[in-house]
């Protein structure tokens, strides 16, 4: 299926690793232009060398940067892109009374606020342009509540609420805004979540593979299973998708479990 996606300019957030990362790898396959913003100037720039090795054809521009930093998001409001992917973030786990306020603000200000306020920034030039793609990965916290994941939950509901209420009547600027809800996915971050996990249920961190046997599949998502709706969303071909969540977690958010 040819996506139309050829020449497009695409901003992905927190390009340095995991989705981000595998969002990059699959933007610049369908031979895209890319700006990768990450904290980590040196893996965007590992990644930004790799990728131009096997792609010679396309552009990429890097930033090094913190979002919540002041003037941050200033700097990327006025980039002439197509798509824009609100990836970065990880809010904390735990329940209320082991995420205090200061983690509780500093994981909302990257994700929540870091999602709201970019979208605030570029959606005006995107539509002096003529239109385009807002992608918010989210997750599918906001649909399962679980109370040791507290902050992440709200948060995520709140992206989920925003994104819909945004991408309601965006097409009238013909910009679609749309949200994806990844279940867990194979990083770093969901094994390290299984171990905390098989420590309180199960008394043991070595026994998170048993926790791992409950996933659909008996495994998390892989990462391409993620990045290929995502990558599919940006394209023309579903072009009258928007104000949407998609959940792409093997079906724990319809079952209400966590794991």
């Amino acid at each position: 299926m040819d996506l139309g996606l050829s020449g497009k300019k695409v901003l992905i957030t927190g390009a340095s690793q995991g989705i981000g990362e595998g969002l990059a790898r699959a933007f610049a396959e369908e031979g895209c232009n890319l700006h990768l913003v990450a904290r980590s100037g040196d893996r965007l720039e590992a990644i930004r060398s790799e990728l131009l090795g096997a792609h010679p054809g396309i552009e990429i521009v890097i930033y090094a940067m913190d979002l919540t930093e002041t003037g941050a998001i200033d700097k990327l409001a006025a980039l002439d892109i197509d798509i824009l992917v609100n990836n970065a973030g990880v809010i904390p786990s735990g329940s209320l009374w082991d995420v205090d306020e200061a983690k509780w603000r500093a994981g909302w200000e990257l994700k929540v606020l870091g999602y709201i306020n970019l979208t605030r920034a570029v959606y005006p030039h995107m539509k002096a342009r003529g239109g385009g793609v807002i992608i918010n990965n989210i997750g599918n916290g906001g649909e399962v509540f679980d109370p040791k994941y507290i902050a992440g939950t709200t948060g995520n509901a709140s992206l989920m609420a925003f994104t819909k209420a945004m991408g309601g009547h965006s097409l009238d600027d013909n910009i679609r805004v749309v949200g994806v809800n990844p279940g867990p996915v194979d990083t770093d971050r969901i094994y390290n979540m299984l171990k905390k996990r098989a420590v309180d249920w199960l008394g043991d961190e070595d026994r998170y593979k048993e926790l791992q046997e409950r996933y659909p599949l008996k495994r998390p998502a892989h990462i391409y299973e993620i990045t290929s709706t995502i990558v599919f969303l940006a394209s023309f071909q579903s072009g009258y998708t928007s104000g949407s969540i998609v959940t792409v977690d093997g079906g724990i958010a319809s079952r209400r479990s966590v794991i």
